[in-house]
Formats: C-alpha cells, sequence, structure tokens
C-alpha cells in the first residue's frame, strides 16, 4: 500500500480543521472585540488620596471587615474545592448508592447533581453563617436566624433546580449525540440562560423580596423624565424591601424585553441619601438599560459557554463521555474551576460596563457633586473597601473601585469635588 495515499486525506481534514479553528477564533475576537467599546472616552484619571474623601476610622472600620470578609470567602472557597475532589474521586461509588434510589441515566444524573449541589451548600453554609455574623456585628444587617436559613434554603433550590436542568440536559445530549453533544448542548445553555434572565423578575426575585411601585410620585416623574432625555423606556421602577435582610443601599436592573425593570432598595430611600443621589443612582441604572447591558452580558455568556461546553466534552469523553451518570461530579467540578479560570475576563467586563453606565449618568444628570456624595456613602454604608489590593480588584471586582468612581466624577465635572471627609 503506497502510504501517501493513506496520509492525503488525513492531511486534508487536519487543514480543514485548522481552518476552521481559526475562522472560529476570528470570529470570536472580532465579537469580543466589538463587544468590548463602550462610550467612555479616553480619560486621565487623577490619582486621589482616599483620605481626603474618607476619615482614618472610616478607613480602618472598611478594611477590617473586608479583611476578614475575604479570609471567610477564600476559606470556604478552599473547602467547598477540596469537598468537591473527594467527591469526583468518589464518583463511582456515589454513583452506585444513587442508581439503587432511582433508575434511568437522566435521573440518576439529576439525583447526583443534586447531591454536589448539597453537599457544597453545607460545606459552604458554617462560612455563610460566620459572615451572617459578622454583617450583624458590623451594622450591615438586622436579619434574624430564621430568615437568613430561609435565604439560604430558597437559595440551594433554585441552584439545585438550575444546575437539575443543566446536567438533565447534558446527560440525555450526550446519550443521544455522542461525543459532538456540545454542538447542541452549548447553544441550549445559551437558551437557558436567556430565559433565566428574562424569567428573573416574575420568577426567582419575588422568592427573596416583595416589590412595590415607588410611591413618591415627585421621585418616580423625576426619574421618568431622566430616562426619556436619557432616550430609555422603562415602564417600572419598583422599590425592593432589602431592609429584610439589610441595612446597605443599592439599586438594580433586571430583566429583559417585556420584563425590564429597575428597582431601588428602600434602604436608599431611609432618608440617608439626597434626591441627587437617588437620582445619580438611578441615572447609572438607565444607562445599563439604554446600553443594553444585559444583552451584551448574555453574548459575553455565549462566548465563553460555547468553548466552555466543548471544553466539557472534551474532558469527559477521556472518561467514556458524560452518558455516564458518574461523571456527573467531574463535569460540575470542571464547571466550577472554569468559572474561576474566567471569572477575571468577566469582572473586566463588568467593571467596564459599570465605568460606561457611570460615565453615561454623569452626563445626564450633570451632578458630578452627586456622585462623589453618591460612592462616598456607599462605602461608608457598606463598609466597601475605597482602595482594595489590586488581587481583589482583578479576581473579585465587578465595580471600579470607589476611588476610581468619584475620580471619574471630578474628571466630568471639569473640577476636583469637594472631598466629603476629613
Amino acid at each position: 500500500m503506497d502510504v501517501r495515499q493513506d496520509r492525503d486525506p488525513h492531511g486534508r481534514r487536519t487543514l480543514a480543521q485548522a481552518l476552521v479553528a481559526l475562522v472560529v477564533a476570528v470570529v470570536w475576537l472580532g465579537a469580543a472585540a466589538l463587544l468590548w467599546r463602550t462610550e467612555v472616552p479616553q480619560l486621565s484619571l487623577p490619582d486621589l488620596d482616599p483620605r481626603s474623601y474618607f476619615t482614618e476610622a472610616e478607613i480602618e472600620r472598611s478594611e477590617d471587615y473586608r479583611r476578614g470578609s475575604r479570609a471567610l470567602f477564600l476559606g470556604g472557597l478552599a473547602a467547598e474545592l477540596l469537598v468537591l475532589a473527594a467527591l469526583v474521586w468518589q464518583a463511582r461509588p456515589l454513583a452506585a448508592r444513587v442508581g439503587r434510589i432511582v433508575g434511568g441515566r437522566v435521573r440518576r444524573a439529576v439525583l447526583l447533581g443534586a447531591a454536589v449541589v448539597v453537599t457544597l451548600w453545607g460545606v459552604g453554609l458554617p462560612f455563610s453563617a460566620a459572615t451572617h455574623v459578622r454583617r450583624v456585628d458590623h451594622g450591615l444587617s438586622e436579619q434574624g436566624w430564621g430568615g437568613w436559613l430561609r435565604d439560604q434554603a430558597v437559595s440551594l433550590g433554585v441552584r439545585a433546580v438550575l444546575v437539575g436542568i443543566a446536567v438533565a440536559g447534558a446527560v440525555w445530549l450526550a446519550a443521544r449525540l455522542g461525543r459532538r453533544w456540545w454542538l447542541a448542548g452549548a447553544p441550549a445553555l445559551v437558551a437557558v440562560a436567556t430565559v433565566v434572565v428574562l424569567a428573573q423578575p416574575l420568577v426567582i426575585s419575588p422568592l427573596f423580596n416583595r416589590f412595590e411601585p415607588l410611591t413618591d410620585r415627585a421621585l418616580a416623574a423625576e426619574i421618568e423624565e431622566l430616562a426619556a432625555g436619557m432616550g430609555v423606556d422603562v415602564e417600572d421602577v419598583l422599590v425592593a424591601d432589602a431592609s429584610r435582610r439589610t441595612t446597605t443601599a443599592n439599586a438594580y436592573v433586571s430583566g429583559i424585553g417585556p420584563t425590564r425593570r429597575v428597582v431601588l432598595y428602600d434602604t436608599l430611600l431611609d432618608g440617608r441619601f439626597t434626591r441627587g443621589e437617588i437620582v445619580s443612582v438611578s441615572a447609572h441604572e438607565l444607562a445599563h438599560v439604554g446600553e443594553r447591558h444585559l444583552w451584551k452580558g448574555l453574548a459575553w455568556f455565549a462566548l465563553l459557554a460555547v468553548p466552555g461546553v466543548a471544553l466539557l466534552a472534551w474532558l469527559t469523553e477521556r472518561w467514556g463521555g458524560l452518558r455516564d451518570p458518574a461523571l456527573v461530579p467531574l463535569g460540575l467540578a470542571f464547571v466550577v474551576v472554569y468559572m474561576l479560570a474566567t471569572q477575571p475576563l468577566a469582572n473586566a467586563v463588568s467593571r467596564r460596563y459599570e465605568a460606561e453606565a457611570d460615565w453615561l449618568a454623569l452626563q445626564a444628570t450633570g451632578d458630578p457633586e452627586s456622585a462623589v456624595e453618591l460612592e462616598r456613602r456607599f462605602v461608608t454604608t457598606s463598609l466597601s473597601d475605597p482602595t482594595p489590593p489590586a488581587w481583589v480588584t482583578y479576581w473579585l471586582g465587578t465595580h471600579p473601585p470607589p476611588l476610581e468612581r468619584i475620580a471619574m466624577a471630578a474628571t466630568a465635572g471639569g473640577t476636583r469635588p469637594a472631598p466629603g471627609g476629613s
């Protein structure tokens, strides 16, 4: 046999695969570059001294709280990773026990996935409880243990349902489509994520909070006028009863299309924040809507989910394929590691969009002084770190550091805002 005749088709297949990979990479990078673009101009932000805006006591209190919180977070993460590794190691015996309880490939996989979720929740529960104690001790929460446990149980239920859907879909597809199941699994995951974002304000959020229309009609009219000026169509500005679990203030936008809404915490309206500060944070949330940041977030999710699901399929195929329910712990472990690995990129995107919302809000309100005071008050009421360590910003920071946001307000105002600290 002429070996050269056998090599030619193989070489052509290899070349075709390389070309497909190159095209996919170019498309991925092009989409990422388009999504990365924002309306924030190139800014030379001043290097501010936190002591110009916060007292020594405020800085020390924030640093003390955040050091403890980070230690608990890292301890909980390490414990969960260790237990997850043990679950992967013992996956076969665990799968055998589950098989004696339920039959059917998908049902066994879902029950095994639920066991992993509940186990990790249980491991993390002491760290969450310690965090709750610290929040109460530092005046960030007045929630009792009954309400806290209820929230923990509801969070567990939501997580178990979402993981169950993902596990059932992946195992079902792997059993029917073989090693290329990810070609259908990746778009299916993106579709499910879109449905979750769409349904969250109607299904998930009400499990944790009650929502009512903003009763201050003058403030509501001002926000509606602001939205019109920003070219944003928002039907609902709601108030959440966040005070049942926290004393910190916040606002957010949720939902897409017909479920889109802007939500203010009731703690934002308890008299600690001025009208200008409330309008400032409302403008920030309206900017998220106007720039379609939730839709762009879903696009980024798709960009990360497709290679992630492909890698998941490749990894599990090395051990027989995800059609085997015993590989569910390995698959979930991969998801956790993949999310940790891609978190810096996801957070960088989030910080970029938050900065864009800050900038557009400043342009809409023309009130940098209120933006500065808003950020100052957020820091002092939530014990945020004005200047977090670089690794914290890189790995955990979903928003620009507070001093960076204050510096942007200074730049937008064309002058250094008067510091509120002493």
